[in-house]
């Protein structure tokens, strides 16, 4: 089979992992970006990112180069290297929901040609790719996988919110659905991305290797999280440890806190399905996410304790969490844990008050129905509680915005100690 060298590109998927890939191809590729929401479409045509990933001089440049965003699929009926990057969820009971990946096949089968490649970045567990998402692809266009059309999977390394760590400077495994498909599709990816390619054996190595990637990190911050809760017990600082600890070459350094987002709060659960689906419980993978999913609850407990050990009423209590993305400097409010302090604070009849410059405030309080404060100081305070460490908040006097009997209680660790009351 004779690979196009010079392929035209289509990006199944425009958010935070799309959007990047699809500007980055167009620096060296004819490239359209796809999507079926067409309002996001339109915002990006307009110039402007919402997701803050691609800066808007970046991204009219790339429209000056070609790139083409759109949500009609006749735009892309020419094109012959697909890559999908669509959302990979879990449902309300933690299983994962691949409707979107098959709704994007289904996508790509109907336009699909014979010599084409589709590669999917989307996270999944090993099979996924090959077992689901392929069959969907050769139903919708009637070709057959390595015989019509080939495949490749290479996870998305996407750190929103990273200005450092963009997309082309991280190492890329890729993978293919034949070695010569495999060697063609890293021809492609090694042609923008600078930091390199790794060519893993099979599609299913690669799958595997990204979904252990943010599950071995939410393992290592659920330990952290139980030596927090057993040191909060004993009243040792947990960071004092930490920063001992550190002193050994070999110490691996996480910090106690909210596990939230589109990856580590989501993906071990990708992994934990792999295993019950072949007859294996994974108890290691489960017990750090019922650990890190418990982190919420626990934080809006150690709020109240606080308040209640410097004499602060908490029935009515006004109460004000600093930050509701799920990471620091980013607007990204997917799989946030802040929530779940708000609404297990709500459960003591408190007063729950959100400010978070960073996030669409309107999109939070319709979506998850909690007050948000447009800017500071909106009113006194009986307590804060910064959950996210945005660097906008060192420049807040936060105890400005609090009655003079108030208390503060510090999640991430970054306050002065002598300004808290409490911290994980």
């Amino acid at each position: 089979m004779k690979f196009n060298s010079r392929p035209k590109i289509a990006v199944i998927g425009l958010g935070y992992v799309g959007l990047p890939l699809a500007r980055l191809f167009s620096t060296k590729y004819e490239t359209t970006g796809y999507d079926i929401d067409c309002e996001r479409v339109r915002t990006l045509n307009s110039g402007h990112d919402t997701t803050l990933e691609v800066p808007d001089e970046a991204l009219r440049a790339a429209f000056e180069r070609g790139l083409r965003c759109t949500c009609d699929i006749n735009d892309i009926r020419e094109c012959d290297f697909y890559i999908i990057t669509v959302p990979t969820p879990v449902d309300d009971n933690h299983t994962p929901d691949l409707t979107p990946l098959y709704r994007a096949s289904e996508t790509v089968g109907r336009v699909i040609a014979r010599g084409d490649v589709v590669v999917y970045e989307s996270t999944v567990y090993p099979g996924v790719t090959e077992e689901e998402c392929i069959p969907v692809v050769e139903r919708m266009s009637g070709l057959r996988v390595n015989e019509d059309f080939f495949a490749g999977y290479s996870p998305e390394r996407i750190n929103p919110g990273d200005k450092t760590h963009t997309v082309d400077k991280i190492k890329k495994v890729v993978s293919g659905s034949t070695a010569e498909a495999g060697r063609y599709v890293e021809s492609i990816y090694s042609s923008v991305i600078t930091a390199g390619t790794y060519l893993a054996p099979s599609i299913k190595v690669a799958e595997a290797s990204k979904v252990i990637e943010n599950s071995q990190r939410d393992i290592n911050i659920a330990f952290i999280n139980e030596i927090a809760k057993i040191l909060s017990t004993l009243d040792i600082d947990t960071y004092d440890v930490l920063e001992a600890a550190a002193t050994k070459w070999n110490f691996h350094s996480y910090k106690p806190g909210l596990v939230g987002g589109h990856c580590i709060g989501v993906d071990p659960y990708y992994l934990a399905q792999c295993g019950l689906k072949h007859g294996f419980y994974p108890e290691v993978i489960m017990a750090g996410r019922q650990m890190n999913d418990s982190m919420g609850s626990y934080v809006a407990d150690r709020v109240v304790k606080t308040m209640l050990r410097k004499g602060i009423g908490v029935l009515n209590a006004d109460i004000l969490l600093l930050g509701f993305s799920f990471k620091e400097n980013c607007p990204d409010v997917r799989n946030s844990k802040v929530i779940d302090i708000a609404r297990h604070l709500q459960q003591y009849n408190t007063n729950v008050f959100v400010y978070d410059p960073w996030v669409d405030a309107g999109y939070v309080a319709r979506e998850y129905k909690v007050n948000m404060v447009e800017q500071l100081p909106a009113h006194k305070f009986d307590a804060a509680v910064l959950t996210v460490a945005h660097d906008i908040f060192s420049e807040i006097d936060i105890r400005s915005c609090l009655k003079k009997e108030s208390a503060v209680f510090d999640v991430k660790g970054v306050l002065p100690r002598e300004t808290v009351d409490g911290r994980l």
